[in-house]
Parts: structure tokens; sequence; C-alpha cells
């Protein structure tokens, strides 16, 4: 029993200094006592990044810019188009002579050329010969023609300064007066058409394209107010905690403005690469039936530099009006929350007065 005894106080007093050893080194060491780091949760996003009326809208988004962007492309075309035509018509006059009998057809052409060149505002004259006139009418009247054996109009071709053109009117009645079988064609019938095509083909485009920027204006209209009637309870939280309504309309700008620019951009580039695609046929297809066909029908695929700065400009204007529609409607939501909310008659759960 005294042999136990003695042996607990022999252990405790070996265990002891350790431990006072334990605290002076504690006590002595000038580093401060090291702090459990804080860790913040992450907060969830007031709207979720992808949903699928998310992912709908930027379809429809990306459907509106391609239709834009198309629209924009297809007037600049037939801009460009009408204003080639134009050039070229207006750079050159037509004169006429017809056949009669004791006519000399080669005198008279000549004779026409030489009248009209003196006038202030012509440049060269060019008579054009039986073949050239023969390739004219092939696409009508085939190859192999004898133009001897038809009463088919000889022409001469004067090129005239666009900028200070001559006096077609003098002209034209000098000509009837020397060369009773000539007819002056100033083209200016054709060019008055192509002008006024033009002119129409633009209206119809600005009108399409208001049209598709208003249903897109009405759709972003009615996305916005699907999120804020899933997440109308959140809004009114954090306005009520004293969030500002600028604050929340920018959550809602921010994440609009994502899928507005993933759907014109998405929509943009199809447009362009569609044009792109066109043109590169178009180029490497010359000189063919399908060519020449849609050639004459809707003139060179080609936009041009302007015309993808236009489709690029189509995106940015098509992404800022999301973005405003987006935050128009937040703020007017949020404004309609505090009419009910200033007004007890209105409100739920009020107090009577």
């Amino acid at each position: 029993m005294n042999e136990i005894s003695r042996s607990r106080i022999t252990s405790k007093s070996k265990s002891a200094p350790a431990g006072r050893t334990q605290k002076n080194e504690t006590a002595g060491s000038s580093e401060p006592p090291r702090r459990a780091e804080m860790r913040v949760r992450p907060t969830g996003p007031i709207l979720p990044p992808s949903n699928i009326q998310g992912n709908a809208l930027l379809v429809v988004i990306a459907i509106m810019s391609f239709l834009a962007c198309l629209t924009l492309g297809a007037v600049s075309m037939v801009r460009a188009t009408a204003s080639s035509w134009e050039s070229q018509i207006s750079r050159e006059i037509t004169i006429q002579i017809k056949p009669q009998e004791g006519l000399d057809m080669d005198a008279a052409l000549i004779k026409a050329r030489d009248l009209a060149l003196t006038f202030v505002g012509t440049k060269q004259g060019t008579i054009m010969d039986d073949q050239a006139t023969a390739r004219l009418l092939e696409p009508w009247l085939g190859a192999g023609l004898d133009l001897k054996e038809l009463p088919v109009p000889h022409l001469v071709i004067i090129t005239i300064d666009e900028t200070s053109p001559p006096d077609f009117a003098a002209m034209r009645d000098l000509l009837r007066t020397e060369i009773p079988q000539a007819f002056l064609d100033d083209h200016r019938t054709w060019v008055d058409r192509l002008i006024s095509m033009a002119h129409t083909t633009v209206l119809i485009g600005t009108g399409i394209l208001i049209l598709v920027f208003t249903a897109m204006i009405l759709t972003v209209i009615f996305a916005t107010r699907g999120a804020l009637s899933g997440n109308r309870h959140i809004v009114e939280v954090l306005h009520f905690v004293g969030a500002e309504g600028g604050f929340v309309a920018s959550v809602f700008q921010k994440h609009f403005l994502k899928i507005s620019l993933k759907g014109s951009a998405t929509g943009g580039a199809l447009a362009a690469l569609l044009f792109l695609s066109a043109s590169l046929w178009q180029s490497n297809s010359l000189a063919t039936p399908e060519s020449d066909q849609a050639m004459a029908l809707f003139g060179t695929f080609t936009i041009g530099f302007s015309g993808y700065l236009g489709i690029l400009a189509t995106m940015i204007v098509i992404a800022l009006l999301t973005t405003l529609t987006a935050r128009f409607t937040v703020m007017r939501t949020i404004d309609e929350i505090d009419l009910i909310r200033s007004d007890p008659a209105r409100s739920e759960g009020a107090p009577a007065s």
C-alpha cells in the first residue's frame, strides 16, 4: 500500500515540471494565438443564371436578331445594286436611229455621234456595230441574226459627265432637225424608277425592322414580368429592407443583358455567315444560268463593309433595347409595389383607419 502511494507521488512529481515548462514556453512565445477563420457562405443569385424561361428568351432574341440583320443586309444589298444601276445608266445616253429606205445608216450614225459630241458635258461616243447589236438581241431572238433583214434600230452610246450633264432638250431638238430618224434616250425614266424602287425597298425594310424590334420589346417585357412574378417575394423583401429600386433593377438588367448579348450575337453571326456564303457562291459560279438568274433578280449578294457594320450595329441596338426594356419594366413594377404599400385600402392585411 505504501509502495503504491510512493509510486503515485513520484509520477506526479515527474509530470509537474513538464506541465510548468509547457506553460512557460507558451507564455514566453511572442506569436498571438490563432483564431478560427471565418468563412462567408456564398449568397445565391436573385435570378437563376439559366432556366427554361431564359433559354426560350435567348432563342427568341436570336431569331429576332437574325431577321433584323437579314432585313438590314437585304436593304443594303438592294440599295447598292440600285445605286450601281443608276450610276451606270446616268453615265450614258443612247441615240437610236431607225432604218429607213434611202437612209445611209453608217453616215447617219457618224453624224449623230459628231453632233452629240459638240455639246458641253459629253466625253466619248461609241457606235455599236452589227455584232454588238446582235449580242444584245441574242437572249430574245437567238443567235445567227441577220440584221440587214430586220428593221432593228442602230445605237450610238454617248458617255457624259455626271457632275455637269449636257442640255438634253437642246441635243434632242438638234438631232431631230438634222436626222429625223434619230431618237435620244437619256434614261431618265429608268433612273426615276430605280430611285423609286430603292426608296420603296428602304421603306419596307424599315417597317420590317420596326415590327421586329416591337415584337422583341414586347417579348422582353413579358419575360421580365414572368421573372419578376417568380421572384416577386425576393424583390419585395430586398426593397422593403432598404434596397433601392436601381439596385434591384440592375440585377435584372445584367441578367437580361447577358441573354440579349448571346442571342443577338448568335442571330447576327448567322445572318453575316449567310450573306458571306451567298457572296462566295456567286463569285465561284459566275457565267452559270443559276448565278445569272440570281443576279438578274437580286443583284450581287455582296453587302460590303458598311453592311457588316450595320449588322454589328443592329446587334448592339438589340442588346441595348433588351436591357433598357428590362430595367424600365422592373422599375415600373417596383413603383407599383410602392403604390400598393402606401395605399392601405389596396394592401393586404393593412389596419383599418
